[in-house]
């Protein structure tokens, strides 16, 4: 092999290790990531007919690119309010899509033990309501 093939060579496979090596993940087997709040446009209360009573909340949006998951999804409760936050992540420094990306995730919340009342449902910003007529509690038996 001449030796400008063999440097050609050495030098094309010193590339591909370079180009493999800024693919692959970083120590632990961890990628960076950059996390986001979702962006919710709409949500939907759907109470269903049982006892006790089951709420679950369908929320929908768009992610910004292709590289955007949804990463969790938590709730809390404070008095009569829920508050749902969808979060998400993006590997950094990925080359995606730019087109939006809709999604929509269903959320049931925990409302079992909760005395009649209205309550509100704050997802990423994005609010409804809904009651409950009688407390929603199991009946005990004597």
């Amino acid at each position: 092999m001449s030796r400008l093939k063999h440097f050609s060579l050495l030098v094309t496979m010193a590339l591909l290790a370079v180009v493999v090596a800024a693919c692959a993940t970083g120590p632990g087997g961890d990628e960076s990531f950059v996390y986001g709040t979702a962006q919710v446009d709409t949500i939907d209360i759907l109470m269903l007919e049982s006892f006790p009573v089951q709420i679950s909340v369908v929320a929908r949006g768009n992610l910004p690119d292709g590289c955007t998951a949804i990463d969790q999804i938590a709730q809390q409760r404070q008095g009569d309010t829920f508050k749902v936050t969808i979060t998400t992540r993006r590997p950094a420094d990925k080359i995606c899509t730019e087109a939006l990306v809709p999604f929509q995730e269903a959320i049931s919340l925990e409302v079992v033990g909760l005395p009649a009342g209205t309550y509100t449902v704050d997802v990423n910003g994005v609010t409804g309501s809904f009651t409950l007529d009688v407390d929603n509690v199991l009946p005990t038996t004597p």
